[in-house]
């Protein structure tokens, strides 16, 4: 990014910032941050504090928006055993990149597990009745349909796996036999998940890039929430590892897990498989397909 454009950016954001905070907000620095494969990422140091400001030119209008309020939901439901950072500012794509600016939470400490466990399990506790959100979101940049449901299993069928199908079909092409395949497994759904469960409000792409360590404990971010069953938190959990026994202890000994969820959890995965392969092609579709003929 240039530096005029780069300028404009900080400019709006001293600007948003003495609007919310009260105060005239000025920013002393600006650090580049790594780590983020989809947008820029740095730390402001201010008159008033640090902050973290994240943005992007090439998204999803409102992908920020949606992110904000995930976020803001999350801290509904977290009591401080896991932390959420707090979201200042949020802006759509227009003539400036889209923009996030939230609370800066500084790195450290080690050996969190037990707390990210126990308090993942606390927020899924924050229940209700029916399954959806507030408004559609995404997942990454996938685009999640938030719709609220009834019942879980049409709600993961059609909202979920059926959506992301149609999404995949129009943009990348799929025979017609992986179809048949996809098509059976969704028939076949009612009768391989439990429908009983109230919804819980899940973080959503919750795998070990989307959590950080800080001084004040286990953090959360990059969020694609709604309310869903809980079971489905454990999809992307276990996709790529990362967690450690004594986080799955720590969730069981506070939110004990059905005992057949592992059963399950195939299913699950395949949701992000599928928005894998959506974004980004090549063998995902081939796992894709390997996990649905498991439970035909």
């Amino acid at each position: 990014m240039g530096v005029n454009s780069q300028g404009r950016i900080l400019q709006e954001v001293e600007k948003q910032l003495s609007k919310v905070l009260g105060e005239t907000v000025m920013i002393a620095s600006s650090k580049v941050l790594s780590g983020g494969c989809i947008n820029h990422a740095s730390k402001i140091d201010t008159n008033c504090g640090s902050f973290f400001l994240k943005w992007n030119s090439d998204c999803e209008s409102d992908i920020f928006i949606r992110e904000a309020e995930s976020l803001k939901e999350l801290s509904k439901a977290s009591d401080g055993t896991v932390c959420v950072p707090k979201v200042l500012y949020a802006k759509e794509l227009d003539e400036l990149p889209a923009l996030l600016v939230m609370e800066y939470l500084e790195p450290g400490g080690s050996n969190q597990s037990e707390r990210l466990g126990r308090g993942l399990a606390l927020i899924h506790k924050y229940q209700q009745n029916d399954f959806g959100f507030y408004s559609d979101n995404y997942c990454g940049a996938t685009a999640q349909n938030n719709t609220w449901g009834k019942s879980w299993v049409p709600f993961f069928r059609d909202r979920r796996l059926a959506f992301l199908i149609n999404m995949i079909r129009e943009s990348r092409g799929v025979d017609s036999s992986c179809l048949r395949l996809f098509e059976k497994l969704l028939d076949r759904l009612e009768l391989l998940i439990p429908n009983e469960e109230r919804a819980s409000l899940i973080h959503g792409d919750l795998w070990s890039g989307n959590y950080m360590l800080t001084k004040n404990g286990p953090a959360l971010i990059d969020p694609a929430a709604s309310y869903s069953h809980r079971e489905m938190e454990f999809g992307i959990v276990t996709l790529f590892g990362g967690f450690s026994s004594r986080f799955f202890d720590a969730y069981n000994d506070e939110f004990p897990l059905d005992s057949g969820w592992q059963e399950r959890n195939q299913l699950y995965q395949l949701y992000h498989v599928l928005s894998h392969y959506y974004l980004f092609g090549g063998a995902y579709l081939h796992q894709a397909v390997a996990i649905a003929k498991r439970y035909l």
